[in-house]
């Protein structure tokens, strides 16, 4: 039964007094079958700290919320957040990090792949003042990926190289999730954080007003044996995603400049339906109706899987959307027209009238699609 979980480490645990010094935060999905090996091993890590174990549960089928919540029923420094209907691992690190009074947050993936023998050196030198953040690294001397092959080596490799030129951050692996943080810290950061995708150590030091204190403690990355990734293919998108909001996200919305993207391709997809239809014969008109139809379904699909995947349609609501989109789509094809055939007036320049019909027809199209068809 899981109420005879009851350990020695728990009882120590426990038994330590004094005010609480230490917050793991553990994002979890489907990590059921790793619960008590971690936190046997963070008890036998963390010996001599009062600290407690948050686990943040995105509502996990094989029961992982309904574990954790027995072990804490005796063991009370072990708590869970159960969230419905939302998913995210930098939203689930930031949410378990607000709900403890604990003075240093550390994070913890559930999934036994990070070394929790590092926490000590980490935590201690936050507790030295020695830095406000402390990560765990794979790329520093005496760090190693593990057992990865080369094709994810390199992807890690190409993501962390990017981030590091792009958002210029003095971390030799950004992409780590094996951090601890002072309260403060996260504090000055949490206005300006992004809350996106899965890295949020990189969300955290490029929200922070002025560069923080950092020290790098090397870990060797172990091998997943049970549970399930957060990780799903979208995790290229949300990183990319990310580093816009970063750079440019102050001036244009990351969700318009996804909206804008698909619109670009959506241009090739009309073009192309309308070469394909006039070199079969039919008449101009009814290409070009092929060729709107076409690629305005094209970018609703593409917006759906992509830019609104928070807010994605499916089933008959996917219906619905698809013809709200028509009809925003099709005043926006009327503004479009409209505008470019005033500014043809008042200028001569018909690439400029072109430019601004298209400009007015695209932010009217991302508009209105956000408010009727994805509205929140």
């Amino acid at each position: 039964m899981l109420m005879q979980l009851a350990r020695p480490q728990e009882e120590a645990r426990v038994a330590i007094a004094g005010p609480l010094q230490l917050a793991v935060i553990i994002p979890t999905f489907n990590e059921a079958a790793n619960v008590v090996p971690l936190l046997d091993k963070l008890s036998a890590a963390l010996v001599g700290y009062h600290w407690e174990a948050i686990f943040v549960d995105d509502n996990s089928p094989d029961g992982t919320a309904d574990l954790v919540r027995e072990i804490g029923q005796k063991d009370t420094h072990v708590r869970v957040i159960h969230r419905i209907g939302r998913r995210g691992l930098s939203s689930a690190v930031v949410e378990g990090m607000l709900a403890t009074s604990a003075p240093i947050l550390a994070v913890v993936d559930g999934d036994l792949q990070h070394d929790e023998t590092a926490l000590p050196k980490m935590v201690s030198a936050i507790e030295n003042d020695e830095a406000d953040i402390a990560i765990g690294t794979r790329y520093a001397k005496g760090g190693s990926v593990g057992q990865w092959n080369k094709l994810r080596h390199r992807a890690s490799q190409g993501a962390t190289w990017l981030g590091q030129k792009i958002l210029r951050v003095g971390l030799s692996d950004p992409m780590s999730g094996f951090m601890a943080i002072r309260r403060e810290t996260l504090m000055a950061a949490l206005p300006r954080l992004s809350g996106v995708g899965f890295k949020i150590l990189l969300d955290i030091v490029a929200s922070l007003p002025t560069p923080p204190r950092i020290a790098e403690v090397p870990y060797v990355f172990r091998s997943r044996l049970n549970g399930e990734s957060k990780a799903d293919s979208m995790i290229a998108l949300e990183y990319i995603s990310l580093l816009i909001d970063k750079t440019i996200g102050r001036f244009i919305p990351t969700r318009l400049v996804s909206f804008l993207a698909v619109g670009g391709l959506g241009v090739v997809v009309h073009l192309s339906v309308l070469g394909t239809m006039l070199a079969l014969g039919a008449s101009f008109m009814s290409g070009q109706f092929a060729a709107v139809a076409t690629a305005i379904a094209f970018n609703f699909f593409l917006n759906n899987r992509f830019t609104y995947r928070d807010r994605r349609l499916k089933g008959w609501k996917m219906v619905q959307g698809l013809l709200t989109f028509y009809l925003v789509s099709a005043v926006g094809a009327i503004a479009n027209i409209g505008i470019g055939n005033w500014v043809h007036q008042m200028d001569s320049q018909w690439w400029l009238a072109g430019i601004a019909g298209v400009v007015v027809g695209a932010v009217w199209n991302f508009a209105a699609s956000s408010f009727v068809t994805w509205r929140k």
